[in-house]
């Protein structure tokens, strides 16, 4: 260890050897990080996981201009030190260590990590007054920089339009099917299927406090059913639907949040103040259901109209008939 590691160094307290060794380890870093995120969309998209190895190639390289120069300037053996062990050294923020990274997130990860890169060793040879130094971070930012155009030159060269469009295809579809459909299901069934017990118990008993307890009660019942009963009924592999755990989730808020929607009005101690503002929340519930069909499901307008209103009149209407018996 370098004496004086047992604490975070300062940047300018680094002699030139030590700034060299740490640009070695994080250039062997970042290749690890481009490697992993090649790994992670290999199979899907194939184009990206492409780029982001070429990206790891072109670190490799870098390191061993590094390395080679370090071996003419002090030798073979290099200090051990790492972004870590520097204070004020820019950090990698573990994102790759998440299983289910998007693409597009990861592909903003990589430019930011160049970005990043470039900026602190600019930043950096500003504030040295040694000549050397002064000269080695400006050249260190200037490989940075030409990491981002190479970066630039392999997509073009990996992901043309055909394939950078069929790669956003699938991932829009990933996200509709991981997010969008269970959470619409879930939406659907919350917004509608507590429409009748809420509005029976609101006209059976003009009792705003019960109301807004058996609407709790089911919201929060149905809420906790669906993401069960969705994170149980696939596990993705095969169906390619996405993580169950996530699905559930989606599920299971949206269906909780359906119901609560027009419970929650009933806190007002006024009946009918709390009734007419339910009904209005009704309104905005069902009209937003439209609008994620059409918006995501690509379901013609109209039909979603007929479909989720006339349902949801239905479901209520009988429940205004039960309460009103």
């Amino acid at each position: 260890m370098i004496p004086g590691l047992s604490s975070r160094r300062r940047f300018s307290d680094l002699s030139e050897q030590e700034i060299l060794a740490l640009a070695i380890s994080s250039e062997e870093d970042d290749a690890r990080i481009y490697r992993t995120f090649a790994q992670r969309v290999r199979e899907d998209y194939p184009g990206s996981a492409a780029v982001f190895e070429g990206m790891a190639q072109d670190e490799d390289g870098h390191r061993r201009q590094l390395i080679e120069l370090h071996r003419k300037r002090f030798g073979e053996v290099i200090p051990l030190i790492r972004r870590e062990h520097v204070s004020g050294y820019y950090a990698r923020h573990p994102v790759w260590l998440v299983e289910n990274l998007g693409l597009e997130r990861m592909r903003g990860e990589a430019e930011g990590m160049e970005r990043a890169a470039e900026e602190f060793y600019r930043n950096a040879a500003k504030r040295t007054s040694d000549a050397d130094t002064r000269r080695l971070l400006g050249d260190l930012a200037a490989a940075e920089a030409r990491h981002i155009e190479s970066a630039g030159t392999l997509a073009e060269r990996h992901l043309a339009n055909e394939v950078r469009q069929g790669e956003d295809r699938t991932a829009r579809r990933k996200f509709i099917l991981t997010w969008v459909q269970p959470g619409l299901a879930g939406l659907m069934d919350g917004s509608v299927s507590t429409l009748a017990p809420v509005f029976a118990t609101a006209f059976a008993t003009q009792d705003t406090h019960t109301t807004f307890i058996v609407g709790l009660a089911a919201s929060i019942g149905a809420g906790i059913s669906m993401g069960f009963t969705e994170a149980a009924s696939d596990d993705g592999q095969i169906s390619g639907r996405g993580s169950p755990v996530k699905r559930g989730l989606a599920s299971g808020v949206m269906t909780a949040l359906g119901g609560l929607g027009h419970a929650l009005p009933y806190l007002i101690p006024d009946f009918w103040t709390a009734t007419v503002t339910a009904i209005v929340v009704v309104f905005f519930e069902l009209w937003a259901i439209v609008w994620i069909q059409n918006r995501f499901m690509e379901t013609p307008f109209l039909r979603a109209t007929v479909q989720v209103v006339l349902g949801g009149a239905l479901v209520f209407g009988a429940g205004a008939l039960i309460g009103f018996g």
